[in-house]
């Protein structure tokens, strides 16, 4: 075997007296020649090591000079070597394997193993490893001693049991079935990487420290603390000199993010968790960063996520950028931007087919005073959303969450009223998604439907039994492709195409319901498929789409076209807005009654095959939101909605709100997470979380109906709805 061994070379004795600073460079440059770069010298009484380089004596470390890329988990330098810079990895997930401990290995606790024993080679294993490690098949996985679930899911050589992992990580890795890679992904997670724990890089990285702080433990904090961290550091002089420059950079990005009211975000914070409005605002951060004069920036709601209080915050940055000698065009529904504006153009006077004019363009008191824009309207208070009389009680029971710590949340016990509509409310940041969208729906999925998403730790949950359905409505496209429509989403079309199927002239040429399909062969356009446009891959651009040059965009051959019923073929009924074929079906009950809920959710205007791409995020959610509505009623279903007035103009918010109060009054429970005031003092009960966003969040700031919201002082969203109840 070899041996490490250190050789020490001595290359000179030299006795302490004057005159000897020659001799000793010389000999100093001798022995760094002769020792590589390192040296020890012994003043008679113990070793002094020194050397050219950054390196260790005691540990025989080496550390290269830093740089930059060091700290970068996007370069080779600072990657953490195990997941390359990733900070997770996609591993096989013991919760997943064994999703209810309650059960037994005779119940099939082990998923993908199924009921045991079985009787085949591997139930055979596992009975003699039963035999050897004394346990019984009859017993819950819960009351198994650990040393045995250990053994079980991760094997032993011992007991020459492969294990269940190991056995599942040999079959993905080794099998070329799709088949089997994808059953074994159903066990498979995003975990934190077992070398870095998330942080990204690699230890030389992480052992480099600034006041106890690594780089990692930096870009953790909440953006206003990271800000007084660098605003308190003491330097001194050399260092002052050198890092000048760069601090002064970094108060200033910080201090623009404070200002756009993302002070409660962390920089490591992954920015596909990001929402539309938190990644707008940062990109507007970068933006007044850059100190342009002369530019025209375009904003499409930028107010989206934001709370009443911080929304101060970002007229006031967008003014300054205009104050700098730039131009900034806002296309937005919020009330307090309009009237901070120093031009509005407002457009109508309806939507879709009934808009496209420009109602009334001027100052904000301009608007006011014309009596044609709705706009203006709603602005002077001529128009308003109506408080109700009556907040419902409801019925009694309670949907109870106990010990949510998700993320920020701060061990809540969330109390909601069944049979009534619910807003959630608070500031950005405050916990409002975690506790909703991270935590309750995914247990709800888990419990009425079985589903294999894990919700944020919680401890108990109460009162599911009196829910039998849970219905998220969010504002994803209804489709990814143009093939999706209003249409095809919400139903209407399998109608229409039975209805075309029984026309005299089908039933002579044999057309069944699928001749009128544009997505089977048979009826529809075969150079398009149906589609009715050629995608055209742009590789490194986005696809381009252009119409069909064979049926000129009408998706159906010249057969199928013509079938005709009241003088309209199939693709005229795609082609009508949803008011158009609400008074062509009058006498089809069946799709009259999905074309009128439509019309209910203020869609009148939209085509019924309008292509799912070119729909709103706002549109998008009131297709699903009429696709509920027709569906046949429980009265116990639980309704979530993530911010819906997203896109909406005050008309069609009071639309919505009417809607949302139908669902309720037949008994079921709407839960809305939202900052626009106009809904939350619509709402029977406030859930108000904060105080503040990220760390300074994650509490219960008052809970009850609006009347009482508004007597907490310690309430942001109490104190903003004080004015529009009194």
């Amino acid at each position: 075997t070899k041996k490490a061994y250190s050789i020490e070379i001595v290359i000179d004795r030299i006795i302490k007296k004057d005159h000897i600073y020659d001799r000793l460079i010389q000999s100093i440059e001798l022995a760094y020649k002769v020792g590589n770069g390192s040296l020890i010298l012994n003043d008679g009484t113990q070793d002094l090591f020194f050397s050219e380089q950054s390196y260790c004596f005691k540990d025989d470390i080496y550390y290269n000079e830093l740089q930059p890329s060091n700290f970068s988990f996007n370069s080779p330098l600072g990657a953490c070597k195990t997941c390359d810079g990733l900070g997770t990895s996609f591993a096989l997930d013991p919760d997943l394997i064994v999703p209810d401990t309650n059960k037994s290995l005779k119940e099939g606790c082990i998923e993908p193993l199924g009921i045991q024993p079985n009787g085949k080679h591997y139930g055979n294993l596992l009975v003699d490893l039963s035999e050897k490690l004394k346990f019984s098949f009859s017993t819950p996985w819960k009351n198994l001693p650990l040393e045995h679930q250990q053994i079980l899911l991760y094997g032993s050589k011992k007991y020459k049991w492969e294990g269940v992992i190991n056995r599942l990580k040999r079959r993905y890795h080794q099998s070329r079935s799709s088949y089997i890679k994808d059953w074994v992904e159903k066990y498979m997670n995003t975990r934190l990487c077992s070398d870095c724990q998330g942080a990204r890089l690699n230890p030389s990285a992480q052992a480099t420290y600034i006041n106890d702080y690594n780089i990692h433990m930096l870009t953790m904090l909440p953006i206003k603390d990271l800000h007084s961290f660098i605003n308190t550091l003491t330097l001194n002089h050399t260092q002052q000199t050198v890092a000048n420059e760069i601090l002064k950079e970094i108060k200033n990005r910080l201090q623009f993010l404070i200002n756009v009211g993302l002070d409660y975000l962390s920089l490591s914070r992954s920015s596909r968790t990001l929402s539309g409005g938190e990644m707008q605002r940062i990109r507007l951060a970068t933006q007044i960063g850059s100190q342009l004069v002369g530019v025209l920036y375009v904003l499409d709601e930028p107010s989206i996520g934001l709370h009443a209080r911080d929304n101060e915050k970002l007229i006031n940055t967008l003014i300054e950028l205009s104050n700098l000698g730039n131009t900034v065009l806002v296309v937005e529904h919020d009330e307090q931007m309009m009237k901070k504006s120093d031009w509005i153009i407002d457009l109508g006077p309806g939507a879709g087919v009934h808009g496209g004019n420009i109602v009334a363009q001027g100052t904000p008191k301009d608007i006011i005073k014309n009596n044609k824009s709705i706009t203006g309207q709603f602005l002077s208070g001529k128009q308003s959303i109506p408080i109700p009389n009556i907040r419902r009680e409801g019925s009694g029971k309670l949907l109870a969450l106990k010990g949510a710590t998700g993320n920020n949340l701060n061990n809540i016990n969330l109390n909601i009223p069944l049979g009534c509509f619910v807003s959630i409310t608070g500031v950005s940041g405050s916990g409002k998604s975690t506790l909703i969208n991270q935590t309750l729906l995914p247990i709800l999925n888990q419990k009425i439907y079985s589903n294999r998403k894990k919700p944020l730790h919680y401890d108990a949950i109460d009162g599911v039994a009196y829910l039998d359905k849970v219905v998220n409505i969010d504002q994803s496209p209804i489709g990814k492709t143009p093939r999706s429509n209003p249409a095809t989403y919400t139903g209407i079309f399998n109608h229409v195409r039975e209805l075309y199927s029984q026309l005299p002239d089908s039933k002579i040429m044999g057309y069944r319901p699928g001749r009128f399909s544009f997505n089977v062969k048979g009826g529809r356009c075969e150079h398009c498929q149906g589609a009715g446009l050629i995608k055209i891959e742009m590789h490194f651009l986005s696809d381009v789409y252009i119409t069909c040059e064979h049926c000129k965009g009408k998706r159906f051959n010249s057969q199928t076209l013509q079938i005709k019923y009241k003088n309209k073929n199939i693709f005229d009924i795609l082609n009508m807005t949803v008011e158009e074929a609400l008074v062509f079906f009058k006498q089809h009950k069946s799709i009259f009654r999905k074309l009128n809920t439509l019309c209910e959710v203020g869609l009148g205007y939209i085509r019924l095959g309008q292509q799912a791409t070119t729909l709103s995020g706002g549109e998008s959610q009131r297709v699903k939101l009429s696709s509920e509505l027709s569906k046949v009623n429980t009265g116990r279903t639980l309704y979530i909605l993530d911010e819906p007035t997203t896109g909406l103009h005050f008309k069609d918010v009071d639309m919505l709100i009417s809607v949302l109060n139908n669902l309720v009054d037949k008994g079921n429970t709407v839960i809305v997470i939202e900052h626009n005031l106009d809904v939350v003092k619509c709402t029977d009960w406030i859930i108000d979380l904060g105080p503040e966003g990220g760390q300074g969040g994650g509490k219960i700031m008052a809970a009850g109906p609006p009347e009482s919201i508004i007597k907490i002082k310690k309430s942001y969203t109490g104190q903003f709805l004080k004015p529009l109840l009194l």
